[in-house]
This record gives structure tokens, C-alpha cells and sequence, in this order.
């Protein structure tokens, strides 16, 4: 079992990296989306540090020998969570950068026409009024 100063120094610690959590959220260098799942998770750990027996009895119902276990367990599915959906926005970035590099080269290519276009339209001005 936690000590009670233990169980406040964890509880500190979770509202601090929830404040810089918002205060992130709110200067708009991470996005909501991103940002709910950390929520959710501070959430949690707050509610188990609050109550510890009820991190007991949650390790029990799921048949996990020892609660830290299941600490570490839970920790490894939500970094499997944060994997993904990074894998996700990252494949979704990469597509976007795709199309937005084609249709730069589009347009450079247009833009060498319309100059090329130019210079024949400036050229034949000069040799009908020479």
C-alpha cells in the first residue's frame, strides 16, 4: 500500500502535468484530439491514487497477481494506443505532403509555360515594331 504522502506527492504531480497539459492545449501546441487520451489517462491515475483498494480490486477482477503489474500493463496498452494513432496522423500527413508536393510541381510547370509563353509574346512584339 501507498502512504499517504506518497499518494499526495503522486496526486501533485498528476493536476502539475494536467495544468501544463491545458496550458498546452489552450497556447494550441497539441491538439485536443491528441491531447484527450493523455487526459484520460491522468484521469485514471488520479482516481487509483486517490483510492488505492480500488486499484486492488480492479487487478483482482481482471485475475493480475499484483496490482503494479497491472500499472505496467495498462501502461504498455495505452503506449500501443499513442503508437497507433501517431502511425495514423503520420500516414495522413504523409499523403497530404504528397498531393501538396504534386500540385507544386504542377503549378512550377505551368509557371515555366506561362514565362516561356511570355518571352515568345515579348519577342514578337519587338520584331513587329523593329
Amino acid at each position: 500500500m501507498m502512504t499517504v504522502k506518497l499518494q499526495i506527492v503522486i496526486g501533485i504531480a498528476i493536476l502539475f502535468v494536467f495544468a501544463i497539459l491545458v496550458n498546452m492545449i489552450r497556447r494550441r501546441s497539441l491538439e485536443l484530439k491528441y491531447a484527450l487520451s493523455w487526459m484520460a489517462v491522468l484521469y485514471a491515475l488520479f482516481i487509483f491514487d486517490c483510492s488505492p483498494g480500488l486499484l486492488i480490486v480492479v487487478s483482482d477482477f481482471l485475475g493480475i497477481y499484483a496490482p503494479v503489474n497491472m500499472i505496467f500493463f495498462l501502461g504498455f496498452c495505452f503506449s500501443l494506443v499513442i503508437i497507433f494513432s501517431l502511425t495514423v496522423a503520420l500516414s495522413r500527413m504523409s499523403n497530404r505532403i504528397r498531393t501538396l508536393d504534386q500540385m507544386v510541381a504542377l503549378n512550377e510547370k505551368r509557371l515555366q509555360e506561362l514565362e516561356s509563353e511570355l518571352k515568345k509574346a515579348k519577342g514578337n512584339k519587338r520584331q513587329e515594331e523593329e
